[in-house]
């Protein structure tokens, strides 16, 4: 693949072949615990985009010119949990500042994203995968992306699934996780369509 189309295909990889909730099963627990409504599901995607679309480059910054320059790359946990948490707070803080609607809409939301799975899992893979700055972009972008319609198409089904006739041994936990397990081999379709290393 020629090298300028690469950040590129790394997005769209990280939306559908890489997703990184159904395919690698990263921050599965705030997924299965709040898709059970749409709009706490919008919310939440929401506010996991934002998070992982800053906090990847943040990230990858801190990575190349702290931890890197000074042979730290043993702490890159400690310290992308840091940042992570850092950076939600800061963002918490601002929108209650600016916009007090807002701030009540999110309500335990971005609480909640300091302790997915999912927003480090991305930090880490980036620095695995040794992207480059904008790469490192477009992966946390595409990834929250990713995870956004993974959220969204749960909670359709879900509410979907309210009328439904389930039987009793599966209703709640049991038949959430039977469409997960089907909505990640969907997802596994799209395998081979986009291969990025």
């Amino acid at each position: 693949m020629h090298d300028a189309l690469l950040p590129f295909a790394v997005f769209f990889a990280s939306i559908f072949t890489g997703n990184i909730l159904l395919t690698n099963y990263l921050g599965t627990c705030s997924f299965l615990s709040v898709s059970k409504e749409m709009k706490t599901s919008v919310g939440l995607g929401i506010a996991v985009i934002f998070v992982m679309a800053t906090t990847t480059p943040l990230n990858w910054l801190v990575y190349e010119y702290l931890l890197l320059p000074f042979g730290l790359e043993y702490l890159r946990f400690i310290v992308f949990i840091i940042v992570i948490a850092a950076f939600v707070q800061l963002t918490e803080m601002t929108i209650e500042r600016y916009s007090e609607p807002l701030y009540q809409s999110l309500g335990i939301f971005l609480p909640l994203i300091t302790v997915n799975c999912a927003i480090l899992g991305v930090s880490l893979f980036m620095v695995i995968r040794e992207y480059s700055f904008f790469t490192s972009f477009l992966f946390g972008l595409g990834s929250g992306i990713g995870w956004f319609v993974a959220i969204i198409a749960m909670a359709g089904i879900r509410v979907k699934l309210k009328n439904a006739k389930v039987p009793p041994a599966l209703e709640g936990p049991g038949i959430t996780l039977i469409i997960a397990g089907f909505m990640a081999m969907a997802f596994m379709g799209f395998s081979g369509m986009i291969a990025v290393s």
